[in-house]
C-alpha cells in the first residue's frame, strides 16, 4: 500500500487528482489500516500468543526427555543449554502478556466507546424527537 503510493508521489499522480478525492482516499486507507489492527489484536495476537507457550512448553519436554536419557556430557549440555533458553523466551512472553492484554482491552474499550456514543447520539435524536412530538 505504502509503495503504491509513493509510487503515484513519484508520477506527479496527486497534482493532477483533486485533493478531496486523495483525502478522501487516504481517510480510507487509514480506516482499513485500524481494522487490520484492531483484527490482528483481538484475533491474529492471542491465538499466536498461546502457540507460542504451547510450543516452548513442548521444546521444554522434549529437551528435559534429551537432558535426563543420555549420557553423553556434550549432548546433556546442550540439552540443557536449550532448556535455559526456552524458559527465558517463556518467561519474556509471560512478562509480555500484559502488553497483549493493555492492547486488546485498549481495542475493546474504543470499540465500547464508539459503540456507547453512537447509542447516545441515537437515543438522543429519538429524545428530541419524541420530546417535539409531546409538545405538538
Amino acid at each position: 500500500m505504502i509503495n503504491s503510493i509513493q509510487r503515484l508521489e513519484s508520477l506527479n499522480f496527486f497534482e493532477q487528482v483533486d485533493s478531496s478525492i486523495v483525502s478522501r482516499d487516504m481517510s480510507y486507507l487509514r480506516q482499513q489500516a485500524k481494522q487490520n489492527i484492531k483484527k490482528y489484536i483481538d484475533e491474529r495476537l492471542p491465538e499466536e500468543y498461546e502457540k507460542c507457550l504451547v510450543g516452548l512448553t513442548s521444546i521444554l519436554k522434549e529437551a528435559w526427555n534429551a537432558a535426563s536419557s543420555t549420557e553423553d556430557k556434550r549432548e546433556k549440555i546442550q540439552a540443557l543449554s536449550l532448556v535455559k533458553e526456552c524458559y527465558e523466551m517463556k518467561l519474556e512472553l509471560l512478562k509480555s502478556a500484559t502488553v497483549v492484554d493493555d492492547a486488546i482491552r485498549f481495542v475493546s474499550d474504543r470499540a465500547n466507546m464508539k459503540l456507547k456514543s453512537f447509542s447516545s447520539g441515537s437515543s438522543n435524536k429519538s429524545q428530541k424527537a419524541n420530546g417535539s412530538r409531546l409538545r405538538l
